[in-house]
C-alpha cells in the first residue's frame, strides 16, 4: 500500500527541521515534499481559491527558509508547527477580503452534506492512497450532525473564536466548545482505523 500524503506529513522528523534552519538545501527540498500536500489542501480549504493557497505556501516555505519563523519543538510536531503557519496566514489573506457571514457558508455546508459539491483539492495526480483517504475523511465529515461541522468550519476554517461563533449560533459558548470536541473527537475516531492499517503495512 502507498503512503498517504498525511502519514508522511505526520512522520517529518524534527532533526529535518533543524537541518532546513542550517541551511541545508536537500533537507529543504525533503520538508517540502513531505508537507507540501496537506498544507495546500489546507489552505486550498480555507481560501478556495488554487491561486491564493500557492501564494500561501510560498509565503510559508520562504519564511521557514529565510528563517522569519522557527520551529519549537515544545509547540508540538512539525507537521503541526507548519499547519498553524499555513492556517494562520490563510486566514489572515481570507479576512482581507472581508467579512463573510454564517449565512453565505451554509449552501456550502449542504452541498457536503448531499455529495454534490467537488473536491476542490481533488487533483489528477493524486495517488489512490491519497484518493481513499479523501473519500475517507468526506465520508467522515459527512456523517457529523450539521451543527458539528457548522462550529468546525467557523473555527478552524474562518478562525472565529468560541465566543464569536457562540453569537453568530445562539447557542452557549459552553455548547460550541462542546460541539467543537465530540465533532473532532468523531473524526478521529473515524481516521484512526485507516492510519492503523497503513502504518501496519
Amino acid at each position: 500500500m502507498e503512503t498517504s500524503s498525511q502519514l508522511v506529513a505526520s512522520a517529518i522528523d524534527p532533526k529535518l527541521v533543524a537541518r532546513v534552519a542550517k541551511g541545508e538545501v536537500h533537507a529543504f527540498n525533503q520538508l517540502y515534499d513531505q508537507s507540501s500536500t496537506v498544507l495546500f489542501s489546507l489552505a486550498l480549504r480555507i481560501l478556495d481559491n488554487r491561486e491564493e493557497a500557492a501564494d500561501v505556501l510560498q509565503e510559508i516555505y520562504l519564511n521557514v527558509w529565510r528563517k522569519v519563523v522557527r520551529y519549537d519543538v515544545g509547540r508540538g510536531t512539525p507537521i503541526a508547527w507548519l499547519i498553524t503557519l499555513t492556517r494562520n496566514r490563510a486566514i489572515d489573506r481570507l479576512r482581507a477580503r472581508g467579512p463573510r457571514t454564517l449565512r453565505q457558508m451554509v449552501p456550502s455546508m449542504d452541498d457536503a452534506q448531499i455529495g454534490q459539491v467537488a473536491d476542490p483539492s481533488s487533483d489528477t495526480f493524486d495517488s489512490p492512497t491519497d484518493q481513499e483517504l479523501r473519500n475517507l475523511v468526506r465520508a467522515a465529515w459527512v456523517s457529523l450532525p450539521h451543527v458539528h461541522q457548522q462550529v468546525i468550519e467557523l473555527a478552524y476554517y474562518e478562525g472565529f473564536p468560541d465566543a464569536e461563533i457562540a453569537a453568530q449560533l445562539n447557542q452557549p459558548v459552553e455548547a460550541v466548545k462542546t460541539c467543537i470536541a465530540l465533532g473532532m473527537s468523531q473524526l478521529l475516531e473515524s481516521l484512526q482505523s485507516y492510519w492503523e492499517e497503513a502504518e501496519a503495512v
